[in-house]
């Protein structure tokens, strides 16, 4: 990483609050070699700029700690995590708390593994699959304390993937962009019909950039219904309460 990225990173934490030392520094300028140097060879993202991957996976994912919603989780499910974001980079800030980066690509999963293992991140167990199957797995059912997420999905899917993997009193962190009143109020009953409330959407602009987002925390406050999630793609091809596209 290049003074000026070390910088940049540093400005965009400043702006969450959030302070770097000289170690979580290093790590962060380690991932960005096993990054960069992976995806000349891997399809794991379509960032390729130091700017890019600073602002957009690093800060982005370090946004997700506002408003202190992964305080005092054990276990968190990182779902659809793609190259291991944003899990890797909360797993620098919060070497305490267990991330489970979860996708259904395995190459992708192999990176994340490797990076966690070069950066010495113990608390980071990757996994492969789909949030559909560890729903309906007594392992996994009701067992994680968060479940994190980036512009994964509507969130009436979110909802649905999500849910039944916490435990009651766990949180749905949803990371997204400008959400449209219509996609909330069905992830607003959604929530209802998987036994969750929506209780926080915090719109803040990204560090920097400026680009829009929100963060939608969903409580789960009561047991998941045993007949969700459906099965595997049909979430996101029929979401709960909502047509829209």
């Amino acid at each position: 990483m290049t003074p000026e990225g070390e910088a940049l990173l540093c400005q965009g934490a400043d702006e969450l609050k959030i302070t770097l030392d000289d170690a979580r520094q290093a790590q962060f300028a380690a991932l960005m070699t096993l990054l960069q140097e992976a995806n000349t060879k891997v399809n794991l993202t379509a960032l390729k700029t130091e700017t890019d991957i600073i602002l957009k996976h690093f800060v982005d994912s370090l946004s997700c700690l506002r408003g202190g919603h992964l305080d005092g989780a054990g276990r968190v499910l990182d779902l659809g995590t793609g190259a291991g974001f944003p899990a890797l980079p909360l797993a620098i800030m919060r070497p305490d708390t267990i991330f489970s980066p979860l996708d259904s690509i395995r190459k992708k999963i192999d990176f994340v593994r490797g990076a966690a293992e070069a950066l010495g991140l113990g608390n980071v167990q990757p996994q492969v699959g789909r949030a559909e199957t560890l729903g309906r797995d007594p392992a996994h059912r009701d067992t994680y304390d968060r479940v994190v997420c980036r512009a994964v999905a509507a969130l009436p899917v979110l909802a649905e993937l999500a849910l039944p993997l916490l435990r009651p009193g766990g949180l749905l962190v949803a990371q997204k962009g400008p959400i449209a009143e219509d996609e909330l109020e069905a992830g607003r009953r959604a929530a209802t019909e998987l036994g969750g409330r929506v209780t926080t959407v915090d719109a803040f602009a990204l560090p920097v950039l400026g680009d829009a987002r929100t963060l939608v925390v969903v409580e789960k406050v009561s047991p998941s219904p045993s007949k969700y999630p459906r099965r595997e793609g049909v979430p996101a091809s029929q979401p709960l309460f909502w047509t829209a596209r």
